[in-house]
C-alpha cells in the first residue's frame, strides 16, 4: 500500500455487501481509471467497520474522512469533490444525533470513542482477501517468536497467564484447557475451531472471519504448535459464504507463503488446517455434538467425561475454542500476558466482542473492555450515556429503556435497575443471564417479557437434537405453557409450573441448550413477574405485543366518521355511517392494527 498517495477503504462485510457495497467498489475503480487516477489512489474492500446501522461505510485515508450510507450515486461526487479538490462530501458525514452535528472522523464518534479493539484489531481495515496486509500489520511474527524463541509450555503458560477466557459463552480459562490438550496421552491430537455462531442477532465470529481470517489461523498454529498437534478444523456453518470464501483464500496464501504446512519457519512444527461446513444446527455448538458432526455422525451431544481434551474427534486428544477466542492469541503472544491484562477485569482479562441491536440508534458490532457498564452513572432509564448506552445511541424513537437481553437463547433478561453493573462472566451469571458468544439485545417498553422468552424458547424447541427427554419433552411443555399465556388462556398455576418445570430441565439437561433453554423464562420471570400476572390474572398485555390479549376501541367522542379505518380494515370489522361514530366488532377484529396506525383524530384506543 506504501506507494499509493491515497486509498479509499469499502466495507465488505456481509451487511454492507448486502447494501451494495460491492457495486461502489466497481464504479470506484471505473470512476479512477476513467479521470486517470487509478494508480495514486487503491480502493480497499475491507471487513466489517462495526457501524452496520451507517453502512454502507466508506472511509478516505489519510485524512480519515469516515462517510455512512452511501449509495452508487455518491461515488461520482466523492470522487469530484473529496479525491480531486480536497473538500469533504458534508451531507455523506455522520450526524450524532443529540448534538446535531457533524463529525468527519470515525475515532471522534461516540460508536467509536468507547471502544478497544483487539480481536477485531484488523476489521475494516486491512484487505481480507491479501495475506501481505495481514503481515504488514504484525501478521505471523507470534507465531515465528514461539517457534523460534518458546517453548510449548511458555506459550501455554502466557496464554495460561493472560487470563483470556473462552469467548464461546461458558468463560472457561483458555490456558488451563490448552494445558489439559498438552498434557493429553496421544500420538495425534486435533484443534478446532467453533465457528457454528447460531444465537439469534450474533454476528461477532462471522464479522471476525469475514474481516481478519489470519488472525484466527494464526491463532490455531499457535495452539497447535503449544499442544502438540498438527491437524486443525474449522466447524462454520455454511450459511456465512462470505467467510467461507475469505477462508479459504486465507488458507490458501497462508500455505502459499509457508505459514502453514509442512515445516513452518524452517523448524520441525507442521500445522494444516481444513475447513468443514456446517447445516446450521444451533446444537452442533455444542463441542461434542460438533465432534460428532465433523466425524460425519448426527449432531447430538453426548455425556461427558471424557472430555474432548482427552478423547475429542476420532477419539483423540481434541481442543476446541471458538472464533473470538483464536482471534485473540496471537496478539497476547506478540504482547505478553501483562499488556492483554490491562484491560477488563482481575477475573474477566481483556476485551469481548459484543453484538449490539434491537430498539437502539446505533446497531453494529463493538469491542469493549470487560467490565464496561451498560451506564457507569445512572441516567433514569434513557440509556444515553456512558458505554454501551452511548455506543448504542440511546433508544429509538425517543423511547425508554426496558431491559437488555444478554447470551441469547440461553441468556436472560437484565432490567433497568442493573444498569450500572460491569458486564463480565460473573456478573451476567449472577444476575441470571450469561455472556454467551455476545449477542446484546436491547429492548424498549414496546417489548413484551413473556412474548421475549416465548420467542427464544421457539427456537430453542427447534432445535433440541431430542436425544435427551427433559429437553425433548420439557422445552415443548414450557413452550406450550407460554403460548396459553399469551394467548389469554392462562391460570395462575401455570405461573408456578413454569418456574418448577424450568429448574427441572436445567438440571437434568444433558448438555448446554437444554441446560440453559429456560434460562429466558426464569430471568424474565424474576425480573418481570408483574407482566405475567397480567397476563394471567387480567388477561392483558402491558406491552401491547401480544395479538389475542389487544383490544382495539374505537371513542364516539373523537371519531368524526371519516371511513377510513373502515376502508383499511381486512376484515371489514369496522361499521358505521359517514360522519357518525364507527364501531368494532370484536368477534371479527384480528388485531392487525391497521385501523390504528390509520385513524388521524386519535380516536381508536388499543389497550
Amino acid at each position: 500500500m506504501a506507494n499509493y498517495k491515497q486509498y479509499i477503504l469499502v466495507c465488505g462485510g456481509t451487511g454492507c455487501t448486502s447494501s451494495g457495497s460491492n457495486d461502489i467498489i466497481d464504479i470506484f475503480n471505473e470512476k479512477l481509471e476513467k479521470n486517470n487516477l487509478n494508480k495514486d489512489i487503491q480502493v480497499v474492500r475491507t471487513g466489517c467497520f462495526g457501524f452496520c446501522e451507517q453502512g454502507p461505510i466508506v472511509k478516505v485515508l489519510p485524512d480519515n474522512t469516515f462517510y455512512v450510507k452511501v449509495e452508487e450515486k455518491d461515488v461520482e461526487e466523492i470522487i469530484n469533490e473529496h479525491v480531486i479538490k480536497g473538500r469533504r462530501v458534508e451531507r455523506l458525514l455522520y450526524v450524532e444525533p443529540e448534538k446535531n452535528e457533524k463529525i468527519e472522523e470515525s475515532p471522534k464518534m461516540p460508536f467509536y470513542k468507547k471502544q478497544v479493539r483487539v480481536a477485531l484489531r484488523n476489521a475494516g481495515s486491512i484487505n481480507p482477501e491479501d495475506i501481505n496486509e495481514y503481515v504488514a500489520n504484525d501478521g505471523y511474527i507470534a507465531l515465528a517468536k514461539a517457534l523460534t524463541e518458546m517453548s510449548r509450555d511458555e506459550v501455554v503458560k502466557t496464554v495460561l497467564d493472560s487470563g483470556l477466557r473462552g469467548r464461546g459463552g461458558g468463560g472457561f480459562p483458555t490456558g488451563l484447557k490448552w494445558n489439559f490438550a498438552k498434557k493429553a496421552n496421544g500420538d495425534i491430537k486435533y484443534v478446532i475451531c467453533n465457528a457454528d455462531e447460531g444465537d439469534p442477532g450474533a454476528f461477532m465470529d462471522r464479522s471476525v472471519l469475514e474481516g481478519d481470517p489470519h488472525a484466527v489461523l494464526e491463532g490455531m498454529a499457535l495452539a497447535g504448535y503449544a499442544i502438540g498437534a498438527s491437524k486443525g478444523f474449522i466447524y462454520i456453518r455454511a450459511e456465512y459464504p462470505l467467510a467461507v470464501h475469505r477462508l479459504e483464500i486465507a488458507i490458501k496464501q497462508a500455505k502459499e507463503l509457508g505459514f502453514l504446512g509442512e515445516n513452518i519457519f524452517g523448524t520441525d512444527f507442521s500445522f494444516d488446517i481444513e475447513i468443514r461446513l456446517g447445516a446450521g444446527a444451533f446444537v452442533c455448538g455444542e463441542e461434542t455434538a460438533l465432534i460428532h458432526s465433523i466425524e460425519g455422525y448426527r449432531g447430538e451431544p453426548t455425556t461427558k467425561p471424557p472430555f474432548p481434551a482427552n478423547s475429542g474427534l476420532f477419539n483423540k486428544p481434541t481442543l476446541i475454542n471458538n472464533v473470538e477466542t483464536y482471534a485473540n492469541v496471537a496478539i497476547i503472544v506478540l504482547k505478553g500476558a501483562d499488556w492483554y491484562r490491562s484491560f477488563g477485569t482481575d477475573k474477566s482479562p481483556g476485551t469481548k466482542v459484543f453484538a449490539l441491536a434491537g430498539a437502539i440508534n446505533n446497531v453494529g458490532l463493538v469491542e469493549v473492555p470487560m467490565g464496561t457498564t451498560l451506564s457507569r452513572s445512572s441516567y433514569g432509564n434513557n440509556f444515553k450515556r456512558n458505554c454501551f448506552c452511548e455506543i448504542g445511541g440511546g433508544i429509538r424513537n425517543n423511547g425508554k429503556f426496558k431491559a437488555v437481553q444478554t447470551g441469547g437463547p440461553s441468556g436472560g433478561c437484565i432490567p433497568a435497575a442493573y444498569l450500572d453493573t460491569p458486564i463480565d462472566f460473573d456478573n451476567l451469571m449472577a444476575l441470571g443471564s450469561m455472556m454467551g458468544s455476545g449477542g446484546m439485545i436491547v429492548m424498549d417498553e414496546s417489548t413484551c417479557m413473556v412474548d421475549v422468552s416465548k420467542f427464544y424458547l421457539t427456537f430453542t424447541v427447534e432445535e433440541s437434537c431430542g436425544k435427551c427427554t427433559p429437553c425433548r419433552i420439557g422445552n415443548v411443555r414450557l413452550l406450550e405453557t407460554l403460548e396459553k399465556i399469551t394467548s389469554g388462556r392462562g391460570k395462575p398455576e401455570d405461573l408456578e409450573k413454569l418456574e418448577t418445570l424450568g429448574k427441572v430441565i436445567k438440571d437434568t439437561s444433558l448438555c448446554g441448550l437444554g441446560q440453559t433453554a429456560p434460562n429466558p423464562i426464569l430471568s424474565t420471570m424474576h425480573y418481570f413477574r408483574n407482566e405475567y400476572e397480567a397476563h394471567v390474572n387480567e388477561r392483558t398485555c402491558p406491552a401491547g405485543a401480544c395479538k389475542n390479549l389487544i383490544k382495539f376501541e374505537i371513542d364516539p367522542e373523537k371519531c368524526v366518521g371519516c371511513t377510513a379505518c373502515a376502508r383499511v380494515c381486512p376484515v371489514e370489522a369496522i361499521k358505521g355511517e359517514i360522519k357518525k361514530p364507527h364501531q368494532i366488532d370484536q368477534e371479527k377484529c384480528i388485531k392487525c392494527g391497521a385501523c390504528y396506525a390509520t385513524c388521524r383524530f386519535g380516536a381508536i384506543t388499543k389497550s
